[in-house]
């Protein structure tokens, strides 16, 4: 069955598609989970379409075992007509739906199913997914399979919520909270507190401190990981050699540290940690550097990975993997030339490039805006193999989507379908960005709808991505009914879920339910991050809440975060009309502490300021003292 984009009538489609009718599509049921769709059926008449398609353009045919250098793939049959789908589907039509706003009442508190994680949108969609990263070391990995009370989660939780910023004798009520500690239970609760650095290290600090239990390695690592991610890294490697003297230090204790090295760019420090490794008799093999190599890479230091890869070659036997790594590294600094350098290389020493390569090479092109060559290494993947996958199909149709070129993105999706590569959610969320944004929700319905036929259903990128998109169109109830149908879905919401609807309603200046939306994200234990306190504390001072915003800013400070970049002209000028300089003082100091030098010389001048104007105000008149 080909997909419904290929079908003219959804295109021409004169109904009108609601978010009603969007979200309504999102509950329906998922019985169909575990089915595996048969490949799409051409039929007589798409047959026949392709065979005259084929007879109208020269197809090379070129066995499928042959690769050679990129520079010959490129322009190795100039004078051929490389062969692809001509579909052509009409996108300028008179209808064009747009969102709708509903009456509908706000239902944004509903609980939590942990069932599923979702993982961050961002700008762009993330779709990573088969890259054979052996090196992927996220705190919840180690809480899966958790069996602690979450009652007695919530309860440390709340002790350290109510108390860490304002009581001194907060352990002496952990001691008194009557909860067993386990190994699980210190996980969750630093989970709960990853972005919060100085409380969830207090609370690591008091578990260790107990009698009757020890830390052991998951313990040490999660909070190896919440230090490494705010650059803690003198506690870090303090924590390290503990871990040494204890006995605990394991593989994955090193590559925390080489990711929190490579990601802030210490490239020397990264590479430092392979000497400790010897020192504690750990074996650096392909694997290990490998690791490190592909952080840097992510980190957009290729040039230092390849330097780094030339002094340890000759250490080590290089695999298909590290130069897999070392393409990456230079195609995200955009740098193609040298990329060709080692996808030559990796030819010359005998290893046959995969389609992981293939994939980082595509998206290295699309990236460097290089579409024409992109093009050509696709169409000889297909000639020649690799054979491209979801992924390859999911890296080109996403460039285009960014492109607004919708009608090629449909037509390599239809490509797809009739080679039988089976669509995930990726894929779809995509397709459903691109139209989103083009406000063409009639196919957005379409494509949520074939998702759950198809039995791939939408994710927690996909509900993110809808989300976004009401958001986008400061439609921030809309948003709250698809958190509804993602909840109800067993999909948990992400950090960047709740930031983003908060800011909705802030921006359109419904202030109590974004409030709102902030205490159910505290109130189901969503560690607020950066951005969370960011778009809180814009919110109140938009909204002239100074003094609550004061509270907040503070709370964060406190917590090891980074003092946000807020308008302070504004959020001062509010407390000099209040007349309260002594908060200004107090804050000015703490964002001296934090760093935030500039940020304190503003605090510190507005609160001089405002001493004098209260002096000058409380001057007795001396009109009124000879007078008297």
């Amino acid at each position: 069955m080909a997909s419904p984009l290929t079908k003219n009538t959804i295109f021409k489609s004169k109904s009108k598609t609601t978010i009603s009718t969007l979200t309504h599509l999102l509950l329906i049921s998922s019985s169909s989970h575990g089915k595996h769709p048969a490949p799409p059926n051409m039929g007589p008449r798409r047959e026949l379409q392709q065979q005259k398609r084929r007879r109208q353009g020269e197809q090379v045919c070129v066995p499928i075992s042959i690769y050679m250098p990129l520079s010959r793939m490129f322009h190795s049959y100039p004078n051929r007509n490389l062969y692809c789908f001509n579909h052509q589907v009409s996108l300028s039509l008179s209808h064009s739906t747009c969102f709708s706003p509903l009456q509908t009442q706000k239902m944004l508190m509903l609980g939590f199913s942990t069932t599923s994680a979702s993982s961050d949108l961002d700008s762009d969609i993330d779709i990573d997914n088969d890259s054979d990263s052996d090196c992927k070391h996220v705190v919840s990995s180690v809480i899966i399979n958790s069996s602690v009370n979450p009652d007695e989660v919530d309860k440390v939780c709340k002790v350290i919520d109510d108390l860490f910023a304002i009581d001194r004798n907060m352990e002496a009520v952990l001691d008194q909270c009557g909860v067993t500690l386990s190994h699980d239970l210190v996980v969750e609760v630093l989970s709960r507190f990853r972005h919060a650095r100085k409380p969830a290290f207090r609370f690591f600090c008091w578990a260790g401190e107990k009698h009757g239990y020890a830390h052991d390695s998951r313990t040490y690592n999660v909070m190896m990981s919440i230090l490494g991610k705010t650059r803690q890294f003198e506690t870090m490697m303090w924590m390290i050699e503990d871990m040494g003297t204890r006995k605990l230090l394991t593989l994955e204790t090193f590559l925390i540290a080489i990711k929190a090295f490579a990601a802030s760019k210490e490239r020397k420090k990264a590479v430092g940690m392979f000497e400790l490794m010897k020192k504690h008799k750990f074996k650096i093999g392909a694997e290990t550097i490998n690791c490190l190599l592909d952080e840097l890479g992510k980190a957009k230091l290729g040039k230092e990975g390849h330097t780094l890869f030339e002094k340890l070659k000759d250490r080590f036997t290089p695999n298909l993997r590290t130069y897999t790594v070392l393409l990456n590294g230079w195609c995200r600094v955009k740098n193609l030339m040298e990329a060709g350098k080692i996808w030559n290389e990796m030819i010359d020493k005998g290893f046959k490039p995969d389609i992981v390569a293939h994939n980082t090479m595509l998206e290295g092109l699309l990236k460097s805006k290089k579409r024409s060559d992109a093009i050509k290494l696709f169409e000889v993947m297909k000639d020649k193999g690799p054979t491209p996958n979801v992924r390859s199909y999911t890296i080109l149709i996403r460039d285009l989507c960014k492109q607004k070129n919708m009608e090629e993105a449909v037509k390599y999706f239809d490509e797809m379908l009739i080679s039988g590569c089976q669509p995930d959610a990726a894929i779809y969320t995509c397709l459903i960005t691109g139209f989103g944004n083009q406000k063409r929700m009639d196919i957005v319905y379409e494509l949520l709808k074939e998702m759950q036929e198809k039995s791939s259903p939408p994710d927690g990128r996909t509900y993110n991505a809808l989300i976004k998109l009401m958001t986008s169109q400061r439609m921030p109830d809309e948003a709250a009914q698809i958190y509804r149908k993602m909840i109800q879905s067993g999909i948990e919401p992400s950090i960047h879920t709740f930031n983003m609807i908060m800011k909705s309603y802030f921006v359109t200046r419904n202030y109590e339910t974004g409030l709102s939306v902030w205490d159910e994200m505290i109130r189901k234990g969503c560690c607020p991050d950066d951005n969370s306190y960011i778009v809180l504390i814009g919110g109140l001072i938009s909204q002239g809440k100074s003094e609550e915003a004061c509270k907040y800013l503070e709370e964060m400070l406190d917590k090891g975060m980074k003092a946000p970049q807020i308008d302070y002209n504004k959020f001062v000028a509010d407390f000099s009309r209040a007349g309260k300089p002594d908060i200004l003082e107090e804050l000015a100091q703490k964002m001296k502490f934090a760093g935030k030098f500039e940020v304190s010389n503003v605090l510190a001048r507005w609160a001089e300021m405002m001493k004098k104007r209260v002096k000058r105000r409380d001057r007795p008149n001396t009109m009124d003292l000879y007078e008297s």
